[in-house]
């Protein structure tokens, strides 16, 4: 009786291809073709993935890079650091994790009216609701005011931002202060048209 081969095993992948990937994802964002949602949702799995074909899952429907856009090919990637210097250089990361947690991570945890955690969040400001408190940590909120808002942000989203955009430029009656805070994510401010 013949032996059938099993075959071998998916090569594992390593935090340069998970990089590159998710460059690609942050472009796609950039360009309008992921929601702030969709990204952080694949970023997530990026990271988590462990061999080439869970990478290649999250960029099959994308279009092609942009010219330039180009990751660096793996023959002119500088080589890898020794595991003792690779290891040095991950404390700042720590600390800066450290740092939001401690920061900003008791607001983010009793945001009063939204929280994201790995994932995504909307948020509605409700007829007479003057102040909205949301809190990210490796997610995005989406805070919608009403078309008559005039709004004011607070707050610090460290390795993240607030963009606030037309919100923040309109001339309405209702004054609606956004606290945003949290880490590595995103806070947008839109309006409902």
């Amino acid at each position: 009786m013949g032996r059938v081969d099993e075959p071998a095993p998916e090569k594992r992948i390593g935090d340069r291809e998970r990089r590159e990937v998710d460059e690609r994802l942050q472009q796609a964002h950039g360009d309008g073709v992921l929601t702030l949602t969709e990204y952080d949702e694949r970023s997530v799995r990026c990271w988590a993935s462990r061999t080439r074909s869970e990478l290649d899952a999250l960029t099959r429907d994308l279009p092609d890079p942009a010219p330039g856009a180009a990751p660096v090919p793996a023959s002119t990637a500088p080589p890898e650091q020794p595991p003792t210097t690779r290891r040095r250089h991950r404390h700042p990361v720590r600390a800066a994790l450290v740092a939001v947690l401690v920061v900003a991570g008791v607001h983010v945890v009793t945001a009063d009216d939204g929280l994201a955690v790995f994932g995504g969040r909307v948020v509605q400001v409700e007829p007479g609701q003057d102040r909205v408190e949301v809190g990210v940590l490796f997610g995005g909120v989406q805070v919608v005011v009403p078309d008559d808002a005039r709004v004011d942000t607070e707050g610090l989203v460290i390795f993240g931002g607030t963009d606030c955009g037309q919100a923040c430029s309109g001339t309405g009656t209702r004054a609606v202060t956004v606290d945003a805070r949290g880490g590595f994510g995103g806070v947008d401010v839109l309006t409902r048209t």
